[in-house]
């Protein structure tokens, strides 16, 4: 753990190792950022330079995961962010886009749902809408 150099200038190493697209990388550094919040806020210690809440940072570090291949992880962490933020609708999103890249697809179907609900989430007309109608009649 670096606590020499200041949570923002780490903060802001991580998010450009994302934008880099170094998602290892920056899933590493992010992990580790968790981490130290975590571990101040059980001590007491209350640091004026965090300004992220651990769960957007929790969001943050899923992204990593998802967009590095390492998808149990990504779930896991976003189980943790719904259960902070259980209205979060990007949470849901990425937890059912987590899942389809697994090839769980009936799992999927909740959290995209949900996203659909909470209003971060269109169904793709590809997919059929949700009252399970596959396509026009044909009165003939």
């Amino acid at each position: 753990m670096n606590t020499t150099t200041p949570f923002s200038l780490r903060l802001s190493w991580a998010q450009g190792l994302f934008e880099r697209g170094d998602h290892v990388a920056a899933a590493s550094a992010l992990a580790e950022l968790i981490d130290e919040v975590e571990s101040s806020r059980t001590a007491g210690a209350v640091d004026d330079g965090v300004l992220h809440s651990v769960t957007d940072l929790r969001l943050m570090l899923a992204r990593a995961y998802f967009q590095s291949a390492q998808l149990g992880r990504a779930e896991a962490t976003l189980d943790e962010v719904i259960e902070q933020s259980p209205t979060d609708s990007y949470a849901h999103l990425l937890l059912g886009r987590t899942l389809q890249r697994a090839g769980r697809h009936a799992e999927a179907a909740r959290p995209l749902a949900l996203a659909e609900v909470l209003g971060d989430y269109e169904r793709p007309e590809a997919y059929g809408s949700a009252t399970g109608v596959t396509g026009p009649t044909d009165p003939a």
